[in-house]
């Protein structure tokens, strides 16, 4: 997975293509227990390109998207948001999946 490096490479990947953005923090106990079914998602999901926001280096762009949460995602497409699982939760695969499935493609 690919690491969100600064607020304009958030806005040029946003823009352009099919991203799932997935916000989180080294810290994050709820976070850490997905780590593992990244990479199976991700090889799942291989139309979008999935990009790491590190929430405390992001954390402008955290309030910006009302992402109080994590880990959370939210996916788009050339500029629009398809769709946000946003919550503080713990989540599953199959809940991650579902949530990509549910994106309008």
């Amino acid at each position: 997975m690919k690491k969100l490096e600064s607020m304009e490479q958030f806005e040029q990947l946003r823009d352009n293509g099919k991203h799932i953005f997935m916000f989180s923090a080294d810290w994050c106990p709820d976070c850490r227990i997905i780590d593992p079914i990244l990479p199976e998602v991700e090889a799942k999901y291989q139309d979008y390109t999935f990009i790491y926001v590190d929430r405390d280096q992001f954390i402008d762009l955290c309030i910006q998207l009302e992402v109080f949460g994590i880990p959370s995602f939210i996916g788009y497409k050339d500029g629009q948001e398809l769709g946000r699982f946003v919550s503080k939760d713990r989540k599953t695969q199959e809940e991650i999946e579902n949530f990509i499935d549910s994106l309008s493609n």
